[in-house]
Protein backbone atom coordinates (compact mmCIF):
# COMPACT_ATOMS: atom_id res chain seq x y z
CA UNK A 1 0.00 0.00 0.00
CA UNK A 2 2.76 2.46 0.71
CA UNK A 3 5.03 1.40 -2.32
CA UNK A 4 1.90 2.23 -4.57
CA UNK A 5 1.06 5.71 -2.86
CA UNK A 6 4.79 6.86 -3.45
CA UNK A 7 3.80 6.14 -6.75
CA UNK A 8 1.73 7.86 -7.39
CA UNK A 9 2.70 10.99 -5.04
CA UNK A 10 6.04 11.18 -7.35
CA UNK A 11 6.58 14.74 -8.76
CA UNK A 12 7.82 14.81 -11.82
CA UNK A 13 11.87 16.82 -11.61
CA UNK A 14 9.92 19.00 -14.80
CA UNK A 15 7.37 20.00 -11.75
CA UNK A 16 9.97 20.95 -9.03
CA UNK A 17 11.94 22.78 -11.18
CA UNK A 18 9.18 24.57 -12.54
CA UNK A 19 7.69 25.37 -9.27
CA UNK A 20 11.28 26.32 -7.84
CA UNK A 21 11.34 28.76 -10.37
CA UNK A 22 8.01 30.35 -9.27
CA UNK A 23 9.98 31.15 -6.10
CA UNK A 24 12.62 32.23 -7.93
CA UNK A 25 10.94 35.09 -9.23
CA UNK A 26 8.15 35.27 -6.25
CA UNK A 27 11.41 36.38 -4.01
CA UNK A 28 13.32 38.25 -6.56
CA UNK A 29 10.27 40.15 -6.08
CA UNK A 30 9.37 40.64 -2.10
CA UNK A 31 13.24 40.13 -1.31
CA UNK A 32 14.12 43.69 -2.68
CA UNK A 33 10.98 44.81 -0.13
CA UNK A 34 12.08 43.25 3.31
CA UNK A 35 15.99 43.66 2.86
CA UNK A 36 16.05 47.32 1.53
CA UNK A 37 12.62 48.79 2.13
CA UNK A 38 13.68 50.20 5.42
CA UNK A 39 16.31 51.61 4.23
CA UNK A 40 15.46 53.04 1.11
CA UNK A 41 12.13 54.81 3.47
CA UNK A 42 14.90 56.65 6.12
CA UNK A 43 17.87 57.26 3.92
CA UNK A 44 16.52 57.54 0.48
CA UNK A 45 13.04 58.93 0.90
CA UNK A 46 13.69 60.43 3.94
CA UNK A 47 10.98 58.82 6.19
CA UNK A 48 11.77 58.73 9.90
CA UNK A 49 12.46 55.71 11.05
CA UNK A 50 9.88 55.44 13.93
CA UNK A 51 7.24 56.06 11.56
CA UNK A 52 7.89 53.29 9.16
CA UNK A 53 8.35 50.92 11.70
CA UNK A 54 5.35 51.65 13.65
CA UNK A 55 3.57 51.46 9.84
CA UNK A 56 5.61 48.34 9.11
CA UNK A 57 3.58 46.79 12.52
CA UNK A 58 0.02 48.28 12.40
CA UNK A 59 -0.49 47.81 8.84
CA UNK A 60 0.19 44.13 9.26
CA UNK A 61 -2.84 44.14 11.31
CA UNK A 62 -4.84 44.14 8.15
CA UNK A 63 -3.30 41.01 6.82
CA UNK A 64 -4.60 39.26 9.89
CA UNK A 65 -8.19 39.36 8.29
CA UNK A 66 -7.35 39.63 4.63
CA UNK A 67 -4.89 36.72 4.11
CA UNK A 68 -7.54 33.76 5.63
CA UNK A 69 -10.02 35.68 3.39
CA UNK A 70 -7.74 35.32 0.67
CA UNK A 71 -7.56 31.69 2.11
CA UNK A 72 -11.14 30.93 1.78
CA UNK A 73 -11.23 32.46 -1.31
CA UNK A 74 -8.73 30.30 -3.00
CA UNK A 75 -10.15 26.92 -1.56
CA UNK A 76 -13.69 28.39 -3.13
CA UNK A 77 -12.39 28.49 -6.30
CA UNK A 78 -13.51 26.14 -8.62
CA UNK A 79 -12.13 26.49 -12.69
CA UNK A 80 -10.84 24.24 -14.99
CA UNK A 81 -7.29 25.52 -14.08
CA UNK A 82 -7.50 24.56 -10.47
CA UNK A 83 -8.44 26.85 -7.76
CA UNK A 84 -4.16 28.05 -6.81
CA UNK A 85 -3.07 28.76 -10.92
CA UNK A 86 -5.42 31.95 -11.38
CA UNK A 87 -4.87 33.58 -8.64
CA UNK A 88 -1.14 32.97 -8.64
CA UNK A 89 -0.93 35.13 -12.22
CA UNK A 90 -3.44 37.56 -11.10
CA UNK A 91 -1.66 38.23 -8.03
CA UNK A 92 1.71 38.87 -9.38
CA UNK A 93 0.36 41.10 -11.84
CA UNK A 94 -1.49 43.40 -9.04
CA UNK A 95 1.31 42.89 -6.74
CA UNK A 96 4.54 43.38 -9.68
CA UNK A 97 2.25 47.10 -9.87
CA UNK A 98 2.11 47.92 -6.15
CA UNK A 99 6.49 47.22 -6.18
CA UNK A 100 6.87 49.83 -8.74
CA UNK A 101 4.91 51.87 -6.51
CA UNK A 102 6.12 51.23 -3.29
CA UNK A 103 9.85 52.74 -4.89
CA UNK A 104 8.46 55.47 -6.12
CA UNK A 105 8.37 57.49 -2.60
CA UNK A 106 11.42 59.49 -3.00
CA UNK A 107 9.31 61.68 -5.84
CA UNK A 108 7.35 62.91 -3.11
CA UNK A 109 7.71 65.23 0.16
CA UNK A 110 5.70 66.39 3.28
CA UNK A 111 3.13 64.76 4.25
CA UNK A 112 2.56 64.02 0.43
CA UNK A 113 5.11 61.03 1.18
CA UNK A 114 3.61 60.10 4.30
CA UNK A 115 0.38 59.58 3.00
CA UNK A 116 1.69 57.60 0.12
CA UNK A 117 4.25 55.66 1.61
CA UNK A 118 1.58 54.37 4.04
CA UNK A 119 -1.17 53.63 0.86
CA UNK A 120 1.06 52.00 -0.99
CA UNK A 121 2.72 49.76 1.68
CA UNK A 122 -1.26 48.73 2.44
CA UNK A 123 -1.68 48.05 -1.08
CA UNK A 124 1.62 46.11 -1.55
CA UNK A 125 0.51 43.77 1.67
CA UNK A 126 -2.78 42.86 0.21
CA UNK A 127 -1.68 42.13 -3.33
CA UNK A 128 1.25 40.34 -2.18
CA UNK A 129 -1.19 38.14 -0.29
CA UNK A 130 -3.28 37.58 -3.68
CA UNK A 131 -0.27 35.81 -4.98
CA UNK A 132 1.84 34.39 -1.78
CA UNK A 133 -1.09 32.30 -0.39
CA UNK A 134 -2.04 30.55 -3.70
CA UNK A 135 1.62 29.40 -4.41
CA UNK A 136 2.97 27.83 -1.25
CA UNK A 137 -1.18 26.49 -0.50
CA UNK A 138 0.13 23.92 -4.18
CA UNK A 139 2.35 21.59 -1.43
CA UNK A 140 -0.14 19.52 -0.08
CA UNK A 141 -2.42 19.12 -3.38
CA UNK A 142 0.59 18.44 -5.41
CA UNK A 143 1.75 15.27 -2.80
CA UNK A 144 0.21 13.13 -0.06
CA UNK A 145 3.36 12.18 0.67
CA UNK A 146 5.55 13.59 3.73
CA UNK A 147 8.69 12.24 2.21
CA UNK A 148 7.91 13.78 -1.44
CA UNK A 149 6.85 16.96 -0.41
CA UNK A 150 10.27 17.22 2.06
CA UNK A 151 12.02 16.41 -1.43
CA UNK A 152 9.12 19.02 -3.27
CA UNK A 153 10.28 21.88 -0.31
CA UNK A 154 13.71 21.91 -1.69
CA UNK A 155 12.92 23.34 -4.66
CA UNK A 156 11.31 26.23 -4.32
CA UNK A 157 13.20 27.07 -1.06
CA UNK A 158 16.59 26.71 -2.76
CA UNK A 159 15.49 28.65 -5.85
CA UNK A 160 14.01 31.58 -3.10
CA UNK A 161 17.43 31.54 -1.23
CA UNK A 162 18.78 31.76 -5.15
CA UNK A 163 16.69 35.49 -5.51
CA UNK A 164 17.68 36.54 -1.63
CA UNK A 165 21.52 35.90 -2.42
CA UNK A 166 21.46 37.61 -5.53
CA UNK A 167 19.47 40.97 -4.28
CA UNK A 168 21.40 41.04 -0.68
CA UNK A 169 24.75 40.67 -2.89
CA UNK A 170 24.23 42.81 -5.75
CA UNK A 171 21.27 45.05 -4.61
CA UNK A 172 23.15 48.20 -3.81
CA UNK A 173 25.54 47.83 -6.41
CA UNK A 174 22.97 47.13 -9.35
CA UNK A 175 20.67 50.08 -7.29
CA UNK A 176 23.73 52.53 -7.57
CA UNK A 177 24.53 51.58 -11.41
CA UNK A 178 21.39 51.96 -12.41
CA UNK A 179 20.67 55.09 -10.57
CA UNK A 180 24.29 56.77 -11.52
CA UNK A 181 23.85 58.37 -8.12
CA UNK A 182 20.49 58.74 -7.78
CA UNK A 183 19.41 55.87 -5.71
CA UNK A 184 15.75 56.76 -5.88
CA UNK A 185 15.63 55.84 -9.53
CA UNK A 186 18.19 53.46 -9.04
CA UNK A 187 15.44 51.56 -6.76
CA UNK A 188 12.97 52.43 -9.42
CA UNK A 189 14.58 50.81 -12.25
CA UNK A 190 16.00 47.83 -10.36
CA UNK A 191 12.15 47.09 -9.26
CA UNK A 192 10.97 47.33 -12.64
CA UNK A 193 13.93 44.23 -14.31
CA UNK A 194 12.45 42.39 -10.86
CA UNK A 195 9.00 42.44 -12.69
CA UNK A 196 10.07 41.25 -15.15
CA UNK A 197 11.06 37.94 -14.09
CA UNK A 198 8.47 38.03 -11.35
CA UNK A 199 5.52 37.99 -14.18
CA UNK A 200 7.65 35.64 -16.18
CA UNK A 201 7.83 32.49 -13.46
CA UNK A 202 4.36 32.98 -12.56
CA UNK A 203 3.70 31.80 -15.76
CA UNK A 204 5.87 29.02 -15.70
CA UNK A 205 4.07 28.24 -12.66
CA UNK A 206 0.62 28.33 -14.00
CA UNK A 207 1.53 26.45 -17.12
CA UNK A 208 4.00 23.96 -15.67
CA UNK A 209 2.52 22.91 -12.15
CA UNK A 210 -0.92 20.94 -11.64
CA UNK A 211 -2.68 19.94 -8.66
CA UNK A 212 -3.57 16.50 -7.98
CA UNK A 213 -4.55 15.61 -4.38
CA UNK A 214 -6.81 18.68 -3.50
CA UNK A 215 -9.07 17.17 -6.80
CA UNK A 216 -9.91 14.14 -5.16
CA UNK A 217 -10.27 14.88 -1.37
CA UNK A 218 -11.74 18.02 -1.40
CA UNK A 219 -15.45 19.69 -2.98
CA UNK A 220 -16.81 21.78 -0.04
CA UNK A 221 -16.75 25.40 -0.23
CA UNK A 222 -15.82 27.23 2.95
CA UNK A 223 -17.48 30.02 5.28
CA UNK A 224 -15.58 33.23 6.68
CA UNK A 225 -17.64 31.29 10.36
CA UNK A 226 -15.50 27.96 8.87
CA UNK A 227 -12.45 29.98 8.62
CA UNK A 228 -12.46 31.36 11.90
CA UNK A 229 -13.45 27.72 13.34
CA UNK A 230 -10.48 25.98 11.40
CA UNK A 231 -7.94 29.04 12.47
CA UNK A 232 -9.08 28.34 16.13
CA UNK A 233 -9.93 24.48 16.61
CA UNK A 234 -6.57 23.55 15.37
CA UNK A 235 -4.09 23.73 17.79
CA UNK A 236 -1.20 22.84 16.02
CA UNK A 237 -1.66 25.41 13.53
CA UNK A 238 -1.27 27.38 17.08
CA UNK A 239 2.10 25.90 18.09
CA UNK A 240 3.56 26.22 14.66
CA UNK A 241 2.58 29.89 14.49
CA UNK A 242 4.24 30.51 17.91
CA UNK A 243 7.20 28.98 16.39
CA UNK A 244 8.14 30.03 13.13
CA UNK A 245 6.94 33.39 13.96
CA UNK A 246 9.62 34.17 16.89
CA UNK A 247 12.49 32.02 14.91
CA UNK A 248 11.78 34.14 11.60
CA UNK A 249 11.41 37.53 14.13
CA UNK A 250 15.18 36.54 15.40
CA UNK A 251 16.51 36.07 11.80
CA UNK A 252 14.98 38.80 10.02
CA UNK A 253 16.40 41.36 13.21
CA UNK A 254 19.94 40.61 12.42
CA UNK A 255 19.39 40.46 8.67
CA UNK A 256 16.76 44.02 9.30
CA UNK A 257 19.82 45.51 11.24
CA UNK A 258 22.97 44.52 9.41
CA UNK A 259 22.99 47.22 6.65
CA UNK A 260 23.10 49.65 9.85
CA UNK A 261 25.35 47.66 11.63
CA UNK A 262 28.09 47.62 8.88
CA UNK A 263 27.60 50.95 7.53
CA UNK A 264 27.63 53.07 11.08
CA UNK A 265 28.55 50.53 13.45
CA UNK A 266 31.70 49.20 12.06
CA UNK A 267 32.41 51.38 9.29
CA UNK A 268 32.20 48.98 6.54
CA UNK A 269 29.34 48.95 4.33
CA UNK A 270 31.00 46.60 1.55
CA UNK A 271 30.47 43.66 4.31
CA UNK A 272 26.97 43.55 4.01
CA UNK A 273 26.88 42.10 0.39
CA UNK A 274 29.74 39.70 1.93
CA UNK A 275 27.43 39.02 4.75
CA UNK A 276 24.55 37.85 2.24
CA UNK A 277 26.24 36.47 -0.24
CA UNK A 278 27.92 33.72 2.27
CA UNK A 279 24.14 34.12 4.27
CA UNK A 280 22.92 33.06 0.94
CA UNK A 281 25.23 29.91 0.09
CA UNK A 282 24.88 28.84 3.51
CA UNK A 283 20.70 28.86 3.27
CA UNK A 284 21.08 26.68 0.16
CA UNK A 285 23.61 24.11 1.69
CA UNK A 286 20.93 24.31 4.80
CA UNK A 287 17.69 23.72 2.37
CA UNK A 288 19.72 20.49 0.48
CA UNK A 289 20.54 19.35 3.93
CA UNK A 290 17.23 19.67 5.15
CA UNK A 291 15.92 16.15 3.77
CA UNK A 292 18.91 14.48 4.95
CA UNK A 293 18.44 15.35 8.35
CA UNK A 294 14.71 14.37 8.61
CA UNK A 295 15.46 10.77 6.77
CA UNK A 296 18.25 10.06 9.91
CA UNK A 297 17.27 12.03 12.65
CA UNK A 298 13.88 11.78 14.71
CA UNK A 299 11.75 15.13 12.65
CA UNK A 300 11.17 16.36 16.16
CA UNK A 301 15.57 17.14 16.31
CA UNK A 302 15.31 19.05 13.54
CA UNK A 303 13.78 22.47 14.34
CA UNK A 304 16.51 22.31 17.86
CA UNK A 305 19.15 22.39 15.36
CA UNK A 306 18.30 25.27 13.15
CA UNK A 307 17.73 27.52 16.12
CA UNK A 308 20.86 26.59 17.93
CA UNK A 309 23.03 27.45 14.13
CA UNK A 310 21.24 30.57 14.40
CA UNK A 311 21.68 31.58 17.78
CA UNK A 312 25.36 31.11 17.38
CA UNK A 313 25.52 33.45 14.80
CA UNK A 314 24.89 36.19 17.90
CA UNK A 315 27.49 34.53 19.70
CA UNK A 316 29.95 35.08 16.96
CA UNK A 317 29.07 38.80 16.26
CA UNK A 318 29.35 39.11 19.63
CA UNK A 319 32.94 37.60 20.25
CA UNK A 320 33.42 39.70 16.63
CA UNK A 321 32.74 42.92 18.29
CA UNK A 322 34.83 42.40 21.02
CA UNK A 323 37.85 41.38 19.18
CA UNK A 324 37.64 41.85 15.25
CA UNK A 325 34.90 44.32 14.41
CA UNK A 326 36.54 44.53 10.88
CA UNK A 327 37.12 40.83 10.60
CA UNK A 328 35.38 39.72 7.89
CA UNK A 329 35.80 36.31 8.09
CA UNK A 330 33.70 36.41 11.30
CA UNK A 331 31.25 38.39 9.60
CA UNK A 332 30.87 35.40 6.94
CA UNK A 333 31.17 32.99 9.46
CA UNK A 334 28.16 34.77 11.33
CA UNK A 335 25.97 34.96 8.42
CA UNK A 336 26.53 31.39 7.08
CA UNK A 337 25.30 30.00 10.94
CA UNK A 338 22.20 32.26 10.68
CA UNK A 339 21.21 31.26 7.38
CA UNK A 340 22.73 27.76 7.32
CA UNK A 341 19.65 27.08 10.53
CA UNK A 342 17.21 29.51 8.27
CA UNK A 343 17.27 26.99 5.08
CA UNK A 344 16.69 24.23 7.62
CA UNK A 345 13.78 26.02 9.44
CA UNK A 346 12.15 27.41 5.70
CA UNK A 347 12.33 23.86 4.61
CA UNK A 348 10.71 22.19 7.66
CA UNK A 349 8.55 25.45 8.47
CA UNK A 350 6.93 24.17 4.72
CA UNK A 351 6.83 20.73 5.39
CA UNK A 352 5.00 21.11 8.90
CA UNK A 353 2.59 23.39 7.69
CA UNK A 354 1.63 20.50 4.88
CA UNK A 355 1.07 18.22 7.91
CA UNK A 356 -0.84 20.59 9.52
CA UNK A 357 -3.53 21.12 6.43
CA UNK A 358 -3.60 17.19 6.98
CA UNK A 359 -4.08 17.27 10.89
CA UNK A 360 -6.72 19.95 10.33
CA UNK A 361 -8.32 17.73 8.04
CA UNK A 362 -7.86 14.44 10.41
CA UNK A 363 -10.14 16.63 12.99
CA UNK A 364 -12.44 18.33 11.71
CA UNK A 365 -13.07 16.80 8.37
CA UNK A 366 -12.39 19.70 6.18
CA UNK A 367 -9.37 20.16 4.02
CA UNK A 368 -8.63 23.64 3.57
CA UNK A 369 -4.79 23.99 2.00
CA UNK A 370 -5.09 27.65 1.19
CA UNK A 371 -6.53 28.45 4.65
CA UNK A 372 -4.45 27.25 6.10
CA UNK A 373 -1.05 27.95 4.37
CA UNK A 374 -2.25 31.90 4.34
CA UNK A 375 -0.71 31.70 7.37
CA UNK A 376 2.18 31.04 6.21
CA UNK A 377 2.29 34.11 4.08
CA UNK A 378 0.96 35.90 7.91
CA UNK A 379 3.78 35.04 9.40
CA UNK A 380 6.42 36.06 7.11
CA UNK A 381 4.52 39.39 6.94
CA UNK A 382 4.15 39.68 10.44
CA UNK A 383 8.01 38.60 11.18
CA UNK A 384 9.02 41.58 8.94
CA UNK A 385 6.68 43.92 10.14
CA UNK A 386 7.58 42.92 14.11
CA UNK A 387 10.94 43.11 13.06
CA UNK A 388 10.75 46.58 10.84
CA UNK A 389 9.05 47.56 14.39
CA UNK A 390 11.64 46.76 16.58
CA UNK A 391 14.48 48.21 13.68
CA UNK A 392 12.48 51.82 13.60
CA UNK A 393 11.86 52.12 16.84
CA UNK A 394 15.35 51.16 18.06
CA UNK A 395 16.97 53.24 15.85
CA UNK A 396 14.77 56.06 17.15
CA UNK A 397 15.41 55.13 21.01
CA UNK A 398 19.04 55.05 20.03
CA UNK A 399 19.34 59.00 18.34
CA UNK A 400 20.47 57.65 15.04
CA UNK A 401 20.57 60.48 12.19
CA UNK A 402 20.74 58.92 8.44
CA UNK A 403 23.86 59.71 6.47
CA UNK A 404 25.44 60.89 9.03
CA UNK A 405 28.62 59.76 11.46
CA UNK A 406 26.94 58.30 14.56
CA UNK A 407 27.82 58.99 18.57
CA UNK A 408 29.26 56.21 20.43
CA UNK A 409 26.15 55.96 22.53
CA UNK A 410 24.59 55.21 18.89
CA UNK A 411 26.89 53.10 17.93
CA UNK A 412 26.98 51.00 21.16
CA UNK A 413 23.10 50.55 20.46
CA UNK A 414 23.64 49.04 17.15
CA UNK A 415 25.93 46.81 18.48
CA UNK A 416 22.93 45.62 21.42
CA UNK A 417 20.58 45.38 18.90
CA UNK A 418 22.29 43.55 15.88
CA UNK A 419 23.74 41.03 18.52
CA UNK A 420 21.32 41.03 21.48
CA UNK A 421 17.97 41.39 20.74
CA UNK A 422 17.79 38.62 18.15
CA UNK A 423 18.45 35.90 21.02
CA UNK A 424 15.68 36.71 22.88
CA UNK A 425 12.90 35.50 19.97
CA UNK A 426 15.03 32.38 19.03
CA UNK A 427 15.33 30.90 22.75
CA UNK A 428 11.29 31.73 22.70
CA UNK A 429 11.06 29.59 19.52
CA UNK A 430 12.63 26.56 20.81
CA UNK A 431 10.72 27.39 23.82
CA UNK A 432 7.41 27.36 22.11
CA UNK A 433 8.26 23.91 19.77
CA UNK A 434 9.06 22.00 22.73
CA UNK A 435 6.11 22.84 24.84
CA UNK A 436 3.46 22.84 22.16
CA UNK A 437 4.62 20.61 18.97
CA UNK A 438 3.14 16.98 18.85
CA UNK A 439 2.78 16.56 15.22
CA UNK A 440 5.18 13.66 14.67
CA UNK A 441 5.66 10.44 15.96
CA UNK A 442 2.39 8.30 16.70
CA UNK A 443 0.05 11.23 16.56
CA UNK A 444 1.37 12.08 12.56
CA UNK A 445 1.33 8.44 12.04
CA UNK A 446 -2.73 8.31 13.10
CA UNK A 447 -3.06 11.35 10.88
CA UNK A 448 -1.33 10.04 7.35
CA UNK A 449 -3.65 6.43 7.93
CA UNK A 450 -6.51 8.57 8.67
CA UNK A 451 -5.53 10.47 4.99
CA UNK A 452 -4.16 7.15 3.36
CA UNK A 453 -8.04 6.00 3.65
CA UNK A 454 -9.60 9.43 2.73
CA UNK A 455 -7.89 9.03 -0.80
Amino acid sequence: MSDALDGIDAISTRTKFSYGLGALGKDFACSIVYLFLMYYYTDVAGVPAAFVGTLFLVVRMIDAVSDPVMGMIVDNTRSRFGKFRPWIVLGTVINSLALLALFSAHLFTGSQLLLFVTVTYIVWGLTYTIMDIPFWSMVPALSASREERERLVVWPRLFASIAWTIVGTYGLASIAFLGEGDEGKGFLLLSGLIIIAFVASALITFTQVKERVATQVTSERFSFGDVIAILRNNDQLASLIGCVLTFNIGTQLVGGFAIYYFSYAIGKPELFPMFALVSGIAEMLGIFIFPWLCRHLPRHFTWYIASVFALACSLVLLAGSIVAPESGVLVAVAGALLKFGGGIANGLGTVMLADVVDYGHYKTGKRSESIIFSVQTMLVKFAGAFAGFFIGVGLSLIGYVPNEIQSEATVFGLRALMIGLPVFFLIGSIWAYRQTFRLHGELHQRVSDFISKQR
